[in-house]
């Protein structure tokens, strides 16, 4: 399955790296980094979310490697980075198989469709267009998006959804290359906010002159 706009990842242009921080009531809750990369006829991306601030200090690492047209996840694992993968889910087309791994646990399950993970499927939204309705399918069950009109974030015109269930609102420049502006997630502690934090430009180097 390709994007609704018929270009999959071809809006990308790898490699790609952009930071979003976090806040909850307005207040500083972290920052969330994003690196993408294209590595043998895939796209891994990587997000690196460290909480802090207001929340306890905590790191998540989440790793997805995706289909490099259809965004659909090939390998996805969750973890603190610094050790084996506590979450890791195998999608093997030639077995045919979904295998997800938590902890010593290990489950498997037919492949009949097209798997989307938590990161590939915000990749996914970045390739929707005008599309009003979508599904797609992740491990835990089916993902509802609704588009809702179009807003301002920043500066910037942007497409807006809501994804059921979970209840995430997740803002997409309307404008290529489609950047994530602007992200909400309901939390045990309330809505976790995260913001596109603008690229700085580069500084010109400057050069002390030596005296005679």
């Amino acid at each position: 399955m390709t994007g609704p706009d018929g270009n999959g990842a071809d809006f990308l242009t790898l490699p790609e790296a952009f930071t979003l921080t976090l806040t909850l009531g307005g207040r500083y809750a972290g920052q969330q980094v994003w690196t993408l990369h294209p590595e043998r006829s895939a796209v891994v991306a990587r997000v690196q979310t460290d909480f802090g601030g207001v929340l306890p200090e905590l790191r998540r690492v989440q790793t997805s490697r995706l289909h490099p047209r259809h965004l659909s996840s090939l390998h996805y694992t969750e973890g603190d980075g610094r050790g084996k993968a506590s979450f890791e889910v195998t999608f093997d087309r030639r077995a045919g198989l979904v295998t997800l791994r938590q902890g010593k646990d290990e489950a498997s399950a037919p492949l009949t469709t097209e798997y989307f993970d938590p990161v590939s499927l915000l990749l996914y939204l970045r390739t929707l267009g005008d599309v009003e309705r979508s599904q797609v399918q992740l491990t835990g069950g089916h993902v509802l998006i609704q588009r809702l009109p179009d807003t301002e974030v920043g500066e910037d015109l942007a497409r807006a959804y809501f994804l059921r269930p979970g209840g995430a609102y997740v803002y997409v420049e309307q404008a290529p290359p489609h950047r994530l502006l602007r992200l909400i997630q309901p939390t045990d502690f309330g809505p976790i906010e995260g913001a596109l934090l603008p690229a700085r430009k580069a500084q010109p180097t400057r050069r002390r002159l030596r005296s005679g």
